[in-house]
Parts: C-alpha cells; sequence; structure tokens
C-alpha cells in the first residue's frame, strides 16, 4: 500500500495572550488555521495566505531566517516546527499524511473575518495558555503544546 504525503503549512495566530483555533469537521479536532502548500508556494507564503482566508488576518510570522544568499540561494524563514501527521489511517496502514510546516505568528487584532467559504467567524475562537492546559480533553496533545509555546514566545516577542 502506498502512503501518500502533501506538504501543508500551519500557523498558531497570537494575540493578547490568547491563540486562534476552530474545531474541523472533517477531522473532528481543534485546529489552527492551515492548509496546502500550493505548487508555486513556498511554505510561508502559504502560512501567511492561510491566514488571511480562513480568519482574514494580515500576521506578522515568528520565523527566524539565516543570512545564506549568493546568486543561487536564499534563506527562508524557518517554521517553529516541522510533524509528520497521520490523516488516513487503517488496517492496512496510513494511506495518507501531511507533512506540515509549523509557523506562530503575531495578529495586530482578534476580529475574524474569513473569506467567503471559508470556516465562519463564529466557529472560531480564542484560547489562553491556561484554557489550553485546563481542557486538554478537548484538544489533541499537541495542539495543547505547541498552541501553549506559540503563546508564550509570540508575547515574549512583544515586551
Amino acid at each position: 500500500m502506498e502512503t501518500t504525503r502533501h506538504f501543508v503549512a500551519t500557523v498558531y495566530v497570537v494575540h493578547g495572550g490568547e491563540t486562534a483555533l476552530h474545531h474541523h469537521e472533517k477531522l473532528d479536532m481543534w485546529l489552527p488555521p492551515g492548509g496546502h502548500i500550493d505548487r508555486d508556494e513556498l511554505p510561508h507564503e502559504a502560512a501567511k495566505r492561510e491566514v488571511k482566508e480562513e480568519i482574514g488576518i494580515d500576521i506578522d510570522l515568528l520565523a527566524p531566517q539565516g543570512n545564506l544568499q549568493s546568486e543561487t540561494v536564499r534563506s527562508i524563514p524557518k517554521p517553529q516546527h516541522f510533524l509528520l501527521e497521520d490523516i488516513n489511517v487503517h488496517e492496512e496502514g496510513v494511506g495518507h499524511q501531511h507533512i506540515d510546516f509549523i509557523y506562530y505568528g503575531h495578529a495586530d487584532t482578534q476580529n475574524i473575518e474569513p473569506a467567503p467559504g471559508e470556516t465562519p467567524a463564529t466557529e472560531w475562537e480564542w484560547f489562553t495558555q491556561k484554557e489550553l492546559r485546563d481542557n486538554q480533553e478537548r484538544f489533541e496533545s499537541d495542539v495543547v503544546e505547541i498552541g501553549q509555546r506559540a503563546i508564550e514566545a509570540v508575547e515574549d516577542q512583544q515586551l
């Protein structure tokens, strides 16, 4: 059995000590904004595009960027995490996986205004580190841990 893999980009968007999540009906889990990387995109570009489409907010990524540059190479913003996520698991094995470039992003607002056809604003919620920690049965363990790390990193950067 062959496992298919797609590249995706995810952003834990933070404002005011909270991160935005929504309940993804198809996957039945709470997730931050994100989605597939288009063929003509770099991962950090896809991350920013997905946030703009899904919650209507322009963000600044907390993504270190190296200084390597020449005529043929350049450094691009690095994700905070790389994850290999099993999406379609069955008795014969894993049918589909996502290779996820996970970024942290700072937003200047919590005013969510999704693009037409995206998850409605009423389906998004902002969560503090404490709310993530105190409701771990509601969230996947990686969402709790990365959400808390993102909040801490963005808040530290804003001081």
